[in-house]
């Protein structure tokens, strides 16, 4: 990368998810499709596809809460509190529930679609397991509908009823990514509020399509409390990006964002974390003339003198400017515009 690239913002456009039901099919197709995850024990195999097209779009007029209410009708929980299980309903009632759309919804998706709480409640209670995490077309497990729309209590009971956080949609986002993505902090809460560090790290750790991690996600959308719930499960604060190298201070230094900057080094970011090109978030900060945040990042140990792949320091990026100038010392000493400090003769 030139100087000049270091010095244009080139912040990563947030490709964002259309409602995280509709289909981003402009995306490459990044791997062979891949059959819905888990060992249905040939309950999978009773699953057929619909007569009738219900797609998973909010404006969906092919099934009504009517009759999404009298599909589960009788299904619910029995009087006695126990949970009714698959093998103990009728032929009928079986066949409506294990119903799968040809957009691969079943009434489960379906129903968190259309945001009917108390019917998704009573169906998770009535699902084996490995049905909630069954995955439609786009990939999207009923847990991730029910984070794109904000859901919690759905998200809680799925959590609850043991549905995984790892699977990943079309766009190779887990629930989490895309809870961090679109600000729903309830949702994060339920997540990781009582997952061990251990056992979330695969999930902090899972790169997305664009090489994006959780707690990227977050410092590109300003998510700070998202940011700052994610740092208390020990997530790995100088995790790369996949397609420059970025660490979470350097998205935040390219969007100008002085809170982010503070909470990531208040909490241990380290500072001169490099790019695949050799750029700290100090070249981008004065490459982007932001003397703020240059001086965040020097009051916090800064190495001034490191250089990129172009061979370049933070004070070769400083063009002149005085407030960014006077951050470094002795910066009038220099030969042939090259500072001398550091220079073994």
């Amino acid at each position: 990368m030139s100087s000049s690239d270091c010095r244009k913002d080139e912040t990563l456009e947030e490709n964002r998810i259309d409602s995280g039901i509709e289909s981003c099919r402009s995306l490459p197709k990044v791997e062979e499709p891949r059959e819905p995850s888990g060992d249905f024990g040939g309950l999978r195999d009773k699953f057929s596809v619909g007569e009738e097209r219900l797609d998973s779009a909010y404006g969906s007029s092919s099934i009504t809460v009517e009759s999404l209410t009298e599909i589960v009708g009788d299904c619910t929980l029995s009087s006695t509190g126990e949970q009714a299980q698959i093998s103990e309903l009728s032929e009928q009632e079986e066949n409506l529930l294990t119903t799968i759309t040809e957009d691969g919804d079943t009434i489960l998706h379906l129903a968190i679609i259309h945001e009917e709480k108390f019917i998704a409640q009573q169906l998770i209670q009535i699902f084996p397991k490995d049905v909630l995490d069954i995955q439609n077309n786009l990939y999207q497990s009923p847990l991730h509908l029910a984070t794109y729309l904000n859901l919690s209590e759905v998200v809680k009971a799925l959590l609850d009823k043991g549905a995984s956080l790892e699977l990943q949609d079309q766009d190779g986002n887990t629930a989490l990514h895309v809870a961090c993505q679109h600000g729903q902090t309830e949702c994060v809460t339920e997540m990781i509020k009582e997952v061990s560090p251990s056992k979330l790290a695969p999930v902090l750790e899972t790169q997305n399509w664009r090489g994006l991690t959780c707690l990227h996600l977050a410092a590109l959308n300003r998510q700070h409390h998202i940011m700052k719930l994610l740092t208390k499960k020990e997530v790995d604060l100088n995790i790369q990006e996949g397609t420059s190298g970025k660490t979470a201070l350097h998205l935040a230094v390219e969007l100008h964002d002085s809170t982010a900057v503070r909470l990531l080094l208040s909490r241990g970011a380290n500072v001169d974390a490099a790019m695949f090109n050799g750029c700290t978030a100090l070249h981008l900060a004065v490459g982007r003339q932001d003397a703020t945040i240059a001086n965040l990042l020097c009051q916090s140990g800064a190495d001034t003198m490191l250089r990129n792949m172009e061979d370049e320091t933070a004070l070769d990026l400083a063009d002149g400017n005085d407030d960014i100038l006077a951050l470094f010392p002795f910066d009038d000493i220099q030969i042939s515009g090259r500072s001398v400090i550091g220079v073994k003769f």
